[in-house]
């Protein structure tokens, strides 16, 4: 028999799958879901152009990305064949890289990075669901959605200060904002591993929850963020974006703004 939730709810479309990344659309849900469990959903170039695909092909009535990971890990950084010398197939080695003028290498780097740039679109609210490692890329890639939730066995590194590199795959700017600059200095540093419940006390973490629990938590999370009007959502989480740059006057300035076009809106007199 079918129920009447069934009825209502709207159809799942697949709508991208490729280099170990699927999008699938529910209405105004999209999930955005690493699919590599065999390889603890580890991250490449292809995946990355993928995840920056996936971005592209949202359909404009999209407003929350959920953001998640097949198997026992979220993502365990990046796959360690570009550590070997010939690197990816297809792809730059690390040594073809280091041999690349500024501006080229500039080029690819920023290529890398435009899968992690989007989620934080002022149209969209993305939520991570992180389970077990989220590991260098891994932890970037939690650290680039608005939200996280994380379930109780989540352990979150930054190591790429160990191999000799840094973290440029935009994750510094929400770590410090999270946390501060003393505690993202020491977790970038040391590499250690940052646990669900330390997460959760610092702000990295929005709730953590059992693991049998994380999607349920995650569907309760979406359904709240979709009880709002869209444009006055909209309007709030830019305004929450520009407070981190503007002074408290500029921030005033910028509230009277958005209110009177949600004012304006709301009478019919709208653009």
């Amino acid at each position: 028999m079918t129920t009447p939730e069934a009825v209502h709810r709207p159809a799942r479309d697949t709508v991208l799958e490729q280099d170990g990344v699927r999008l699938t659309i529910e209405g105004p849900v999209a999930t955005v879901a690493l699919v590599r469990p065999e390889k603890r959903n580890a991250q490449s170039p292809a995946m990355w152009r993928a995840l920056a695909q996936a971005g592209r092909s949202l359909p404009g009535a999209v407003r929350i990305v959920v953001l998640r990971a097949e198997g026992r890990s979220f993502s365990a950084g990046l796959d360690r064949q570009a550590f070997t010398p010939e690197g990816f197939e297809g792809e730059p080695s690390f040594l073809d890289l280091a041999r690349s003028d500024d501006a080229a290498l500039d080029a690819v780097i920023a290529e890398y990075q435009e899968a992690f740039t989007w989620w934080r679109r002022p149209d969209l609210i993305s939520v991570a669901a992180v389970q077990g490692h989220a590991v260098g890329a891994g932890f970037q890639l939690a650290l680039a959605c608005d939200l996280r939730i994380v379930a109780e066995d989540a352990q979150f590194a930054m190591r790429e200060t160990g191999l000799g590199l840094v973290p440029d795959l935009t994750g510094t700017h929400p770590l410090v904002s999270l946390v501060g600059y003393a505690r993202a200095l020491e977790i970038c540093v040391t590499g250690r591993f940052v646990h669900a419940e330390e997460a959760e006390r610092t702000g990295l973490a929005n709730l953590v929850v059992p693991g049998a629990e994380l999607d349920s938590a995650v569907a309760d999370l979406t359904t709240a963020l979709l009880a709002g009007p869209r444009d006055a959502v909209v309007e709030t989480k830019a305004l929450l974006q520009g407070a981190v740059t503007r002074s408290y006057e500029e921030q005033r300035t910028a509230e009277r703004a958005a209110q009177a076009r949600r004012l304006r809106d709301l009478a019919g007199l709208g653009d």
